[in-house]
């Protein structure tokens, strides 16, 4: 039989699979399906800060607080920890059902609140936390070194709170990634998950008005985490796990032979069910035996451009033969 077991983020799996954060696992029942179909973890969905900045504004509207500073702090501190409440009863009785790692997710866009919440989690019972960091830089104002900062300062305020492995999901919008990556290592994150997948957005050209975009991801997006779990394995000193557009066995094998320690799994299963989960695993299994591999580890990262003896076919040189023609 196939040994799968891999170590992500310092935490022994089972086996490479993760259910990503998603209504899939806003539930202790959600994650308990997840984990008999033989999921090895899953990253509790996110408590996000936007969402706890609205449930504080509709408490403020019911009280009258004009002058009086300390009365708003007051409200909005309980208006904080109502969100957080609910969020930590869930973490603390999904621990006590499943076995498998349970790792909580804080959807932020500042580094206001999280330092001093994370360690809450940890006391919970959380085995990790899982910074997703949604910045999207849109605004002119704001440089690419402002930007940057307010990753390192979310990571390294939690950082100096939990004992707990730290990851930190981001996307792939910055000017120098592999630089950002690093330094986020080396400021106490113990894995990236690469890469978040920012809202979607459409336009109804009837309406004039705009609409959500197409939920889920499909196959085709593997490619850019794929390139980019291949460049930075081995290189940066924390693990990657991969997320966004692995629907299948094939797309979950191509991840680990590029590099990841795991892979994220979302909108495949929103399609096929949870127990695609059981199935996918099945399949890499099979695909294992066929090439003669015992375990993960003797594949993993096979194929990183850390490993491979034409390094150059990870970057420009696929672009010059799609350009012209080249064989």
């Amino acid at each position: 039989m196939a040994d799968l077991t891999t170590r992500y983020m310092g935490l022994e799996l089972r086996n490479p699979l993760i259910v990503a954060s998603c209504s899939l696992v806003n539930s202790v029942e959600g994650v308990q399906r997840c984990a008999d179909a033989g999921a090895a973890a899953v990253v509790l969905k996110s408590l996000f800060e936007e969402q706890i900045e609205a449930e504080t504004r509709e408490i403020q509207k019911h009280v009258w607080l004009s002058g009086h500073t300390e009365a708003y702090d007051y409200v909005r501190r309980i208006g904080i920890e109502a969100g957080e409440q609910d969020y930590l009863s869930l973490l603390e009785r999904t621990k006590k059902a499943v076995s498998i790692p349970v790792i909580a997710s804080i959807n932020c866009i500042t580094a206001d609140w999280w330092a001093d919440y994370a360690r809450k989690l940890e006391a919970a019972g959380a085995d990790g936390v899982e910074l997703n960091i949604a910045v999207l830089p849109s605004d002119p104002r704001h440089s690419s070194n402002e930007i940057e900062k307010l990753y390192y300062d979310i990571v390294e305020g939690v950082r100096k709170n939990v004992t707990v492995p730290i990851a930190v999901k981001i996307g792939p919008y910055f000017t120098s990634l592999a630089s950002v990556a690093e330094a986020l290592c080396a400021r106490g994150a113990s894995a990236l998950v690469l890469f978040n997948r920012f809202y979607q957005l459409d336009i109804n050209i009837d309406k004039l008005n705009l609409v959500p975009g197409y939920r889920f991801s499909t196959p085709e997006e593997i490619n850019v985490s794929l390139r980019w779990i291949s460049l930075l394995a081995g290189r940066v000193k924390c693990d990657l796990a991969a997320t966004t557009g692995v629907h299948d066995a094939p797309g979950f094998i191509k991840q680990l032979l590029a590099g990841a320690a795991a892979v994220q799994i979302c909108s495949t299963l929103y399609k096929h069910g949870i127990g695609h989960i059981a199935q996918i695993l099945s399949n890499v299994e099979q695909w294992m035996k066929k090439h003669q591999f015992e375990s993960v580890t003797q594949f993993q990262g096979k194929l990183s451009q850390k490993e491979s003896e034409q390094p150059e076919s990870y970057e420009r040189l696929q672009y010059v033969k799609a350009l012209v023609g080249i064989e």
